[in-house]
């Protein structure tokens, strides 16, 4: 671990008010060193983990941490600032600050390094060295642990007694298994696994922890899971093979209360055991009850299980409808009648190529709606929801049943895998269960259903708005165009962002000039918020902070791209002036993109699938006037906060470095 933290890493005098100031300040000494090659990408992807949940622990530590493709090599940077900074920790700001900086490919040994880290950080010994130390080398030994902590004053030895008569055994302690889990699975996942060991041992219960982090888990021994007395879930993603645990007590939260409250949750544990509750037997409780977070409601949980099916979607859609495109941008719009090129293919000729791009791309579109239904059952039922959600899909493309089939295939195929884990069964078929008899009858009910109840209907439906879509004209179009973009632009990148563009993607399936405007006007949409953002940096820079500015740098980039989420750092410091702009400008967008009748046959690429777009003089067109919409706008509202007293330039950076004089009082 020396490696990865050097005193060149270590910042005892951290000059920074803000996380993201100290973000910044921390990785600039990365990038000194070569360990980080882009300093504006590498800050974003930090900034997209805040975003996912806040990084700040009781205790004042601060751990912003990611992975990324900007990182050369795993790093670990230490800011100590003389005033805290809030990280959104519940008993308030972080003094200790530690930036963990992982490549996207680390290896498991390095994860296990960090996660090794995250686990010392609960020890009060350690922290309060870190808060004492004055040399950097010094401190950057004692946290790579090459520099051990002071042993405590051993106690005196106790005078020899007599031996007192045997006494009976004492009672077996309570035991507890417990499995942790958060989204980047490097530093939180650890801790909490740390917290509920130092919380069993204060309580004297016996607590095994399976941390399920991204260096892979080890599974906790069956044996030691069927001696348990109670189970703690402190995740938040789902727990791997969580059937592993049921029919024990059971208490479910998030994996801060893991770290926060360990000794509440092992007391809670303990007391359902008292009361006789348990869990059901794996798969005996309904379908909302057996998946989401804690205390989920069902449209939550619906949420989930759809975005599972998208996620693992959207490579096949990006992949085949970028060689689909660029097959037609090669061949022409008549590339499709085109010859199997395993029977027709002339090395110099580009029409050949162009075909072969065609067809590989349109084989991977194919297996668009398969994917979509399995990943949705997936994320229902786990592994056996895979093969009947394939089937179910794969039957939605037979009927014709297209995209919404597929949904509704992936719902069946989840709750009828679930229905039947229900079922007790003996013990000598439980093995053969996930591996034949649920595929076997779920796959079964699952065509049934398909083919002579549901499918039929649902081919009718797809058709109908199939058939809405190569109609859109006028009003209609531009209409929803408007309700596109401002999709597309309230939570830059999160689910209802999504929701829009499965929509769009989801008419490539089955491609008509209507479909093609629609994708056309999502991708516009979703270009406007960091392109709005950057613009603004630049006309007024004084209204912006220095790292906002050098966030604008990067947001020309991501938004000219299409990663909508470039503008997540903007929204996330003032949200009730950049999300209302970025909506406005979304809808102008999105509006105009209809008006003018452009089309896209690619799913993604931003400006750099310009050639395959129709009309695409106006397509810019469209996307600059609702950048222009969005960055007047925000520059106003900022504008109208300034004048209320208040200096936006919160790092101290004067006016003058963004080109604009500073204001100087006048007496008349």
């Amino acid at each position: 671990m020396s490696d990865m933290i050097t005193a060149d890493l270590v910042d005892l005098d951290l000059a920074a008010e803000t996380k993201e100031a100290a973000a910044r300040s921390l990785a600039e000494r990365m990038v000194a060193l070569g360990r980080v090659t882009d300093l504006d990408g590498f800050l974003a992807d930090v900034a997209a983990r805040e975003a996912q949940m806040p990084t700040g622990l009781d205790g004042g530590i601060g751990i912003p941490h990611c992975r990324s493709e900007h990182v050369t090599e795993p790093t670990l940077a230490f800011g100590r600032p003389a005033e805290g900074i809030d990280f959104g920790a519940p008993d308030g700001p972080a003094d200790l600050i530690f930036l963990i900086a992982a490549p996207a490919g680390a290896d498991d040994a390095h994860l296990t390094i960090l996660s090794a880290l995250a686990r010392r950080l609960m020890d009060p010994d350690f922290t309060a060295a870190l808060r004492a130390a004055t040399d950097p080398a010094a401190t950057a030994s004692l946290i790579s642990g090459d520099t051990a902590l002071a042993a405590p004053t051993a106690a005196p030895e106790p005078e020899p007694e007599t031996a007192a008569p045997a006494k009976e055994p004492p009672p077996a302690p309570f035991r507890v298994v417990a499995v942790t889990s958060c989204p980047t699975g490097i530093a939180h996942t650890y801790m909490a696994a740390e917290a509920l060991e130092q919380a069993g041992q204060a309580e004297g219960v016996e607590v095994v922890v399976e941390p399920q982090g991204s260096a892979g888990f080890t599974r906790i021994d069956p044996a030691v899971i069927a001696a348990a007395d109670g189970v703690i879930f402190a995740h938040d993603v789902p727990v791997r093979e969580k059937e592993r645990f049921a029919g024990k007590p059971t208490v479910d939260v998030g994996v801060k209360a893991g770290i926060n409250r360990p000794a509440e949750l092992i007391a809670e544990v303990r007391d359902k055991a008292a009361r006789g509750e348990t869990t059901a037997p794996a798969g005996t409780g309904s379908p909302v009850d057996e998946a989401g977070g804690p205390g989920e409601g069902y449209g939550t949980k619906l949420r989930k299980w759809l975005m599972s099916g998208v996620s693992y979607m959207v490579p096949f859609v990006a992949a085949g409808g970028l060689l689909i495109a660029l097959g037609f941008a090669i061949g022409g719009y008549t590339i499709d009648k085109a010859p199997s090129v395993a029977e027709h293919f002339v090395w110099t000729d580009s029409t050949s190529w162009a075909a072969l791009l065609f067809q590989v791309g349109g084989l991977a579109f194919s297996f668009l709606v398969p994917v979509l239904a399995g990943y949705i059952a997936y994320g229902m039922a786990d592994r056996p929801g895979l093969v009947p959600g394939f089937v179910g899909g794969s039957i939605a493309l037979t009927i014709n049943a297209g995209f919404l089939g597929g949904l509704a295939a992936g719902l069946i195929a989840g709750g009828t895998v679930m229905a039947i884990q229900r079922v007790k069964v003996p013990a000598a078929l439980r093995g053969i269960m996930p591996v034949v008899v649920i595929p076997l009858i779920s796959s079964a009910v699952v065509g049934f259903l398909m083919f002579l109840v549901v499918g039929k209907p649902i081919a009718e439906l797809q058709k109908a708005l199939t058939d809405w879509l190569s109609g859109l004209s006028g009003a209609n179009a531009i209409i929803l165009g408007v309700v596109l973009g401002l999709m597309m632009c309230f939570d830059l990148g999160g689910p209802l962002n999504k929701v829009a563009y499965a929509f769009a993607v989801g008419g490539l399936a089955n491609p008509n000039d209507g479909s093609l405007k629609v994708m056309a006007a999502v991708m516009a949409a979703g270009m406007v918020p960091p392109l709005a953002m950057a613009l603004a940096t630049v006309v007024r820079g004084a209204l912006f902070t220095r790292t906002e500015r050098e966030n604008g740098k990067a947001a020309w980039v991501l938004g000219a791209s299409f990663i909508t989420e470039g503008a997540i750092p903007f929204a996330a410091a003032d949200p009730l002036r950049v999300i209302p702009s970025a909506m406005a400008g979304g809808a102008v967008t999105g509006a105009l993109s209809m008006l003018f009748e452009c089309t896209l046959r690619a799913p993604h690429g931003g400006i750099f699938v310009l050639p395959l777009i129709g009309n695409p003089v106006l397509y810019l067109i469209a996307i600059l006037a609702g950048t222009a919409v969005s960055a007047s706008l925000v520059i106003l509202l900022k504008g109208m906060g300034r004048r209320g007293g208040k200096d936006p330039d919160r790092d101290g950076v004067p006016d003058t470095e963004s080109g604009t004089a500073p204001k100087v009082p006048v007496t008349v």
